[in-house]
């Protein structure tokens, strides 16, 4: 007799880009499944599953988690930000605007956990190196660009986040 055994569902509130969501999910729900099918936030991506890719990264008080081996439950009383609150009334961030002008995402797959983990970074190193940069972003796989013009872009962000008048090289 093969019989699959019954999840009860729970109630939780996850608190979304600022907007609480009351949701009903099994207890293995994964937090970037309740984000996509749940918060319709489809801007977090889950590429490999398994928290090597970097693409589910979201922030969770702050700090960049991956949203793929995340519990939507254990989420509750936590801020969970998602690439959809980065850009403001349409405008995009000083990172998102950076990654544009240097040329730093090609098919966009992993552009939303390169954000989330740089909107981060960035706050708490305003002027990272590029070997820290590149160390951060060792978590970000990218199949497309290279890695460069996001180091670029990454640089260009702080420098315009400090307002400082330093260009850099592009």
């Amino acid at each position: 007799m093969n019989q699959m055994s019954h999840v009860e569902k729970r109630a939780i509130t996850l608190t979304v880009n600022g907007e609480n969501h009351e949701l009903w999910v099994e207890p293995r729900k994964l937090l970037a499944d309740a984000l996509r099918e749940d918060c319709r936030l489809t801007g977090t991506h889950v590429g490999c599953e398994h928290g090597v890719c970097g693409a589910c990264t979201v922030l969770v008080d702050g700090k960049p988690v991956r949203a793929c081996l995340t519990y939507a439950i254990q989420m509750e009383g936590h801020e969970v930000s998602t690439i959809e609150s980065v850009a403001t009334n349409g405008v995009l961030s000083p990172l998102q605007q950076a990654l544009h002008e240097a040329h730093g995402l090609q098919c966009g797959f992993c552009t939303p956990g390169i954000v989330m983990t740089f909107e981060a970074f960035l706050k708490i190193n305003p002027a990272p190196s590029e070997e820290e940069i590149r160390d951060v972003l060792s978590g970000n796989l990218c199949r497309c660009t290279g890695y460069q013009n996001i180091v670029k872009a990454v640089q260009l962000a702080a420098v315009q986040m400090r307002g400082n008048a330093d260009h850099v090289a592009a």
